[in-house]
């Protein structure tokens, strides 16, 4: 047989893709020498068998590998998304042999990766250079322009162009441009409406045959995508063909937009019309459910879905089931999330951040810390989740570690991520970290982040400098209701009620809305600086001007606000007047004022509706035993005490801790572990000797036990508070704030002693527990002894 025969045969053979890898193996055995049209053919076939290296080692075997090998080895790397290696390959392309073909395989290749600057630029050079557009060309240089066009002249210009060259009358380019309009209509610097209209003219316009599948579903997703739902709607209900990724579309936006009646019913209708429903109707009307609260309703779209989806392909299971994790979810329904995700026979990184999440933020942190160490492959978000979560529930010290953690595997952290860092440094009141966060956040730009810029206030405002806390709120590009919120809180922390107030008034100044985490904050501010007037004004407000129904944490900041001032006959008006049953939060706002002013008969009331409410929690034991203790009752304080234990209950040991150089000392109540307290407590009693000479006197007052007045002082010394304080004045260098954390309140005593060791040693000295802020300057306190 001749080579030409030979050649002509293998041609054949190639048409049948099933043969073309053992006609290959047969040329190579022959050693048939073959001819470029089998190169190609072969080149062809192992691009579309996604074995892109070995069609890149035939043609790199061409000495002059013609334009067809070129462009089809050119598609198949942008077809994997490998657009260097398409650039370079046709960089390389001689160009005489290049074509209109090439330029048109490179210009797509640009725009699938998103680069429509560099599409734009090679069509302006393939025009430069002499090479003609044909409708492919201007149908992919106008996709590219919708990536990039932000002007409405952007558009006219290849409009102008198309019709110039008489273009419209194919559909790929009518619908191409029809898309550039609507996407540059979500430009903020064109007038929408305007393009909207340009793009319906070009739908009106097109003759009917060329109104296919896609224009419909642009100009409909158009009108959906630009706000326009009335547009949108109209031209769904006058199709003639039911187009479902069009009525998906339209689900689709009213669910972003709220409308999630109208979601279901186009859904309902859509069923009755006999359109198939597949993978993105159902996300939307879950999505729908999940969003509305329409618990039930998601749950029988979750069991239609499994009575008649009886094959579902691998996109549909994973689309399907990961808006369904999501779903169970915000519902708490952790158990189903984790079934619908245990059930999946494939998983994504999208179905594993899902149920993370999920139990994040019910804060499962254990089971969240499982899944997380299980996942396969981890993304950014996946690290940005489990950190904020820690930091969220309190665990600021392992929040930390994984930040390093992801940090030392080369990934690098998004605004998101260091926000939950130092959403760490505050749990933690570590400064130190938290300033090397805030320098590292200011070198990588992220300082105009709003999360992390809200992070910043709250970690300053919590490690106790609420200046620093305020001088990122001033310096912020942006600030939201949660910056407003935050700065609030803080100066409400540090007792700084009437500039809290003032900061409300300029934030409703601003047109700021106030939403029900500022009532919470600006009652907060009023009850911790004793403004009653203006407390009950704002909470008056809440309903009356701004709609917001107070709810149980509101009336129980109004009634701390009232016991704190001793009003307890308004307080229990108040209580009265509540449309719900008293809760324990509002016992304990009752409680904590009555241990306060000395009211023990309304305080043991209250510390016994709280023990049938909350049996387990240690301090309404700790607080009941106190005030029997304070009344001289030992025998209640003993019967609380063995109810305590019959109950298993164990007090939380009191527990101090204090920064010096980027290592956190923790005392305990009568510490006898720290490697120093013997210094610590030998150096207290030369403090206490200073200040005896100006006046202090141990209040052993909060020493409810029943024993000598000595023992009670010695008692007093052994605080952890104290003990923190005093091994701050002892290390950190002169001049300098000492800074320190409880995990309780501070005793009445201590914060008389901290009055007097501040004026002693001529040092600021802040202070904060379980509730609030303490800064002691000079003998003096910022509470105003109003705590």
């Amino acid at each position: 047989m001749d080579v030409r025969s030979m050649g002509n045969r293998y041609l054949a053979q190639l048409t049948h893709t099933s043969l073309a890898r053992a006609v290959h193996a047969h040329i190579l055995t022959s050693g048939f020498n073959p001819f470029p049209l089998i190169i190609n053919r072969l080149i062809d076939h192992y691009c579309k068998s996604s074995n892109i290296p070995y069609a890149r080692h035939l043609f790199d075997r061409i000495p002059k590998p013609d334009i067809v090998a070129t462009t089809t080895l050119l598609s198949a790397y942008s077809a994997a998304g490998n657009i260097k290696l398409a650039h370079q390959l046709f960089n390389a392309t001689p160009l005489t042999i290049r074509d209109t073909v090439s330029y048109n395989a490179m210009i797509t290749a640009f725009s699938h990766s998103h680069d429509g600057h560099a599409a734009l630029q090679l069509f302006i050079q393939m025009k430069r250079l002499g090479f003609v557009p044909d409708p492919f060309s201007f149908s992919s240089v106008i996709g590219a322009l919708s990536l990039i066009a932000d002007e409405e002249r952007h558009c006219q210009q290849f409009h102008c162009e198309v019709l110039k060259r008489g273009l419209l009358s194919g559909p790929s380019v009518l619908n191409a441009l029809m898309s550039c309009y609507v996407c540059c209509a979500s430009s903020p610097l064109v007038d929408t409406c305007l393009l909207m209209a340009a793009a319906r003219k070009l739908f009106d316009e097109a003759p009917r045959g060329l109104r296919d599948e896609p224009s419909w579903t642009t100009i409909i997703a158009g009108y959906v995508r630009n706000g326009d739902l009335v547009a949108a709607r109209e031209l769904l209900d006058g199709m003639t063909d039911h187009i479902a990724v069009a009525w998906n579309a339209m689900i689709s936006g009213y669910v972003h937009r709220g409308y999630y009646e109208a979601a279901f019913d186009l859904l309902r209708k859509m069923h009755s019309l006999g359109i198939q429903l597949d993978e993105y109707t159902y996300t939307s009307v879950i999505s729908a459910a999940s969003n509305a609260g329409l618990f039930y309703i998601g749950r029988q779209v979750h069991a239609y879905v499994l009575r008649t989806v009886l094959q579902p392909s691998q996109h549909f299971n994973l689309s399907v089931n990961n808006v369904l994790i999501t779903f169970y979810t915000r519902f708490g329904k952790l158990a189903e999330a984790k079934q619908v995700f245990d059930r999946m026979p494939v998983k994504d990184l999208v179905s594993w951040n899902a149920i993370l999440s999920g139990y994040v933020n019910a804060r499962c942190i254990e089971e969240a810390n499982s899944i997380f160490r299980e996942m396969p492959e981890r993304s950014l978000l996946t690290w940005t989740v489990m950190i904020s979560g820690l930091a969220q529930n309190g665990f600021g010290e392992d929040g930390l570690k994984l930040f390093n953690q992801m940090k030392l595997g080369g990934l690098e952290p998004c605004d998101y991520a260091y926000a939950g860092a130092v959403a760490s440094c505050s749990v933690l009141g570590s400064l130190d970290n938290g300033q090397q966060l805030h320098s590292q956040i200011i070198r990588l730009g992220h300082d105009s982040s709003l999360s992390v810029g809200n992070a910043l206030i709250t970690m300053y405002a919590r490690c106790g400098l609420v200046e620093a806390a305020d001088t990122v709120f001033v310096t912020m590009p942006y600030v939201d209701s949660v910056s407003w919120n935050a700065m609030i809180a803080a100066l409400a922390q540090h007792g700084h009620g009437v500039k809290a107030i003032q900061l409300y008034e300029q934030m409703l100044r601003e047109d700021i809305l106030p939403d029900r985490i500022t009532f919470l904050t600006i009652l907060s501010a009023c009850s911790h600086a004793g403004l009653v007037k203006e407390g009950r004004h704002y909470f008056d407000t809440m309903r009356a001007h701004y709609g917001i129904t107070p709810e149980e944490d509101h009336y129980s900041r109004l009634i701390d606000l009232l016991c704190r001032a001793g009003m307890f006959s308004e307080a229990k008006n108040v209580t009265e007047s509540m449309p719900f049953e008293p809760s324990a939060q509002i016992w304990e706002a009752l409680l904590s004022g009555c241990r306060i002013h000395g009211n023990t008969e309304l305080g043991i009331q209250a510390a016994e509706k709280l023990l049938k409410l909350m049996p387990q929690q240690d301090g309404t034991y700790i607080s009941l035993s106190n005030m029997y203790a304070t009344l001289g009752q030992w025998d209640e304080v003993a019967r609380v005490r063995k109810l305590m234990r019959e109950r298993g209950v164990k007090k939380e040991p009191g527990c101090s801790w204090i920064e010096v150089e980027n290592m956190v000392h923790v005392f305990l109540v009568d510490d006898a572990v720290h490697p120093e307290v013997h210094a610590v407590y030998k150096y207290l009693e030369h403090l206490v000797h200073e200040m005896r000479k100006l006046g202090y006197v141990p209040d052993t007052k909060y020493v409810l036990h029943d024993m000598e007045s000595e023992q009670k002082e010695n008692a007093l010394s052994t605080h952890s508070e104290k003990l923190a304080v005093v091994y701050g004045i002892m290390k950190i260098p002169l001049g300098a704030t000492i800074r320190v954390f409880k995990n309780l309140r501070i005793c009445g005593d201590c914060h008389s002693a901290f009055k007097f060791i501040s004026k002693v040693v001529d040092r600021e000295i802040i202070v904060r527990d379980r509730k609030r802020f303490h800064h002691f300057r000079n003998g003096e306190c910022s509470c105003g002894n109003y705590w």
